[in-house]
């Protein structure tokens, strides 16, 4: 097959891939101020998308990890083929979709880096990846960055709780304040959020287009991302935020705990904080590994709630699945793939028929900027049995 096709192929998966990672993200900015009711639906993703397309254009340090990092293109007589890009992109897309009709806020970083890995590792073999660099720059960071924030958020919560706490001068107990001022706080930490996750998962799928480009020969490898790549990654994942994502930001922002103002703005900033961080240091973070720990540690900060700790479960079920089963399909597409025209055809009929059946499956059962705060509906869609429903005069005085 030409190189030309190929690489156009791929790299309009790499875009599909990239509307997928916005739309699956989304929950990380705004399932916070969407449950607590700080900000509209429709608001929020139109604001998570602005910023998610300005933050695109900050920083290109996480796409030279991914681009000249994790797979060895041009060391050691290493060569990445288009269609070993390709394959490795099916595995992270399909796993997207699959995570996403769940309702499950699966890292989409990781499913990259997972359907890359398997790609690779079948198609050109284990020495085309550097592990090492997996190790030091993905593995690690994943498991730390949730605790990280877990706990930051933890204690920004208790921190907020008890400024804003007060005695009743008659009886002496302590009895809590309006705490609408949070709502606004969450306003600008979501905003924040959204812009880090610009910071962040845009450069993954220019890291891929790039990588495709010297791949092809069009570009020298260990250069960075050209402007036109950055522009179309900052606009596809723009886009998919805007779509929404609306199972996901049910799950994170009302089937981990029941979250209310102060909670949110404790989650959000923590969340941005490691994010900002590690684009700066170049760590290709998993935002909704971090936007997760945040919602649980925040959750853990405040007397008297409760987290669903089954719901918790079959999310981190996901997150340790995420590497190995997208490794797994896209080692299967490389297989393929490399029969030549025929397979890499035979590869796009089959994911394109799994990815449509999602879409069908999805209509079955929508989820909208309607019914996306109905408690309820945020644990089933990942199987967990409700036991309480927020009241809206009840949050409004917390």
């Amino acid at each position: 097959m030409d190189i030309a096709p190929m690489m156009a192929l791929v790299i309009a998966l790499a875009l599909f891939f990239d509307f997928t990672n916005g739309f699956h993200d989304t929950a990380n900015a705004m399932a916070t101020p969407i449950a607590t009711g700080a900000i509209t639906p429709r608001k929020a993703v139109a604001l998570a998308a602005i910023l998610n397309l300005v933050g695109a254009f900050v920083s290109n340090e996480v796409a030279k990890t991914i681009s000249g990092g994790i797979i060895r293109e041009g060391v050691d007589g290493v060569h990445i083929a288009p269609e070993i890009i390709f394959a490795g992109l099916i595995g992270a897309v399909v796993w997207n979709m699959l995570t996403w009709l769940r309702g499950l806020p699966s890292s989409s970083s990781h499913a990259l880096f997972g359907g890359l890995i398997g790609a690779a590792v079948v198609g050109v073999g284990p020495h085309s990846v550097d592990f090492a660099t997996v190790v030091s720059k993905v593995i690690l960071p994943a498991m730390a960055a949730p605790l990280v924030a877990g706990t930051s958020a933890w204690a920004c919560t208790r921190l907020a709780y008890a400024l804003t706490a007060r005695r009743d001068p008659q009886t002496g107990q302590k009895r809590h304040q309006g705490r609408a001022a949070f709502r606004a706080g969450q306003v600008f930490t979501s905003s924040l959020v959204a812009l880090s996750h610009g910071t962040n998962d845009a450069q993954k799928t220019m890291g891929i287009v790039t990588l495709a480009l010297i791949s092809g020969g069009v570009q020298a490898p260990g250069s960075d991302p050209q402007w036109w790549v950055i522009t179309v990654c900052a606009a596809a994942i723009a886009l998919g935020t805007y779509a929404g994502g609306w199972r996901i930001i049910r799950t994170v922002g009302a089937g981990l705990t029941e979250v209310r103002p102060a909670q949110g703005f404790s989650a959000e900033a923590s969340t941005a904080a490691a994010i900002l961080a590690s684009s700066h240091l170049g760590f290709a973070l998993s935002t909704t590994h971090v936007a997760s720990g945040s919602v649980i540690g925040s959750g853990l900060g405040r007397r008297g709630t409760s987290i669903h700790w089954g719901t918790v479960g079959r999310i981190t079920l996901g997150w340790i699945l995420t590497l190995p089963a997208a490794a797994i399909v896209g080692g299967l597409a490389a297989m393929a793939v490399g029969l030549g025209p025929a397979g890499v055809v035979a590869v796009a009929v089959c994911a394109l028929a799994a990815i449509s059946s999602m879409f069908v499956v999805n209509r079955r059962r929508p989820v909208g900027h309607r019914n996306v705060v109905e408690v309820q509906e945020a644990a089933a869609a990942v199987g967990f049995p409700v036991r309480f429903k927020r009241s809206r005069e009840s949050e409004a005085a917390q």
